[in-house]
């Protein structure tokens, strides 16, 4: 099969570029960044834009499914934001005729939710410019589905693993100094995340099996924040600790921070985290006949092992998944959390 995945060269689209050639499918990737990894003489490039017509059209010919996973992140303006996930989405769905479409949403659509587990057909109520966005995408799709197109849609958790920084640097980067590391409240909530290969299995059956429905997609193991998060200090093995920090003075630093820039962690975050947070898998897991490999802690482990391996390269801080986020004012924390000996 030859696919075409929009995002490629991200986070998200290196991994899915990598198991879609290990299965041995041709791929084509379409980014507005260059593809800079080892299997770049494997795959077809195209430099572009997906809000541009025309260099969707040229990516997709002889494709025979498209993975949509280009969005522009939170930290993005807000104006981009919209640009990208929604208009973008509209104009992949149109360049690429009726091929078996599947796209990344994010759960991000349940808003701050008041049960769980979630399932698809709660309602959509997203928060902020990124979370708006990507319902608003999501009911692009429902349109082109309404008119006759085969579109699956999935709604991943936050997904971790290889070249995974972003947020998640945060953590790894104290846990590899021998640092505690501090989260917001007692930690005693459970947070389902997903690992990033979990995620690509599920994007392969959803395309290969034409799928035509909207799946939520996570972890089926996981345990509290505290405790999932700990087992990367563990893994770190200078005996370091998660810390409780109180909730409503902690919070209210971080919007003062957030407002003057001084901080990486946006709303969404800070305020959320100490929420549950997990959906049911059981549509993907009963249709797409899906079932995932990792746990929590399984995804954040080799996520920290990959992050060890390859700190002493990685590029500048920056907004995407595939580099560390500026820490800003957090970093001054650290005075906080010495090093263990």
């Amino acid at each position: 099969m030859r696919w075409l995945v929009t995002g490629g060269a991200g986070f998200l689209g290196i991994n899915l570029v990598r198991t879609l050639l290990a299965r041995g499918d041709d791929v084509v990737s379409l980014d507005r960044e260059p593809f800079d990894y080892p299997e770049r003489p494997r795959i077809r490039e195209i430099r572009g834009d997906i809000r541009n017509r025309g260099d969707v059209e040229r990516a997709a010919a002889d494709v025979d499914v498209v993975v949509h996973a280009a969005a522009a992140l939170p930290l993005y303006p807000p104006d981009e934001i919209h640009t990208i996930d929604v208009e973008g989405t509209q104009t992949v769905l149109a360049a690429t005729g009726k091929r078996p479409f599947v796209h990344i949403s994010s759960t991000a659509v349940y808003g701050v939710p008041d049960h769980h587990p979630l399932v698809e057909t709660d309602a959509m109520s997203g928060v902020g410019p990124y979370g708006i966005a990507k319902v608003e995408a999501e009911h692009v799709c429902e349109r082109a589905r309404d008119a006759g197109r085969t579109v699956a849609v999935l709604r991943p958790k936050s997904f971790v693993g290889p070249e995974r920084l972003g947020v998640f640097a945060l953590m790894y980067e104290w846990a590899r100094e021998g640092r505690d590391f501090p989260i917001l409240g007692r930690g005693t909530n459970r947070y389902q995340l997903l690992d990033v290969e979990d995620l690509c299995d599920a994007i392969v059956l959803a395309g290969t099996r034409h799928a035509n429905e909207t799946y939520n997609i996570g972890a089926a193991e996981f345990t509290t924040l505290k405790e999932d998060f700990q087992a990367v200090l563990d893994a770190a093995g200078h005996g370091g600790r998660i810390r409780s920090l109180p909730v409503a003075p902690a919070i209210s630093a971080l919007r003062v921070l957030e407002r003057l820039k001084l901080s990486p962690l946006y709303p969404w975050i800070y305020e959320t985290v100490t929420e549950d947070s997990f959906v049911s898998i059981e549509r993907a897991q009963t249709r797409l006949g899906w079932q995932p490999r990792y746990s929590n802690k399984q995804a954040l482990v080799r996520n920290y092992q990959w992050y060890c391996e390859h700190a002493d390269r990685l590029g500048a801080a920056g907004v995407t998944h595939r580099v560390p986020w500026k820490q800003g004012a957090l970093a001054l924390a650290k005075l906080a959390f010495p090093k263990h000996s």
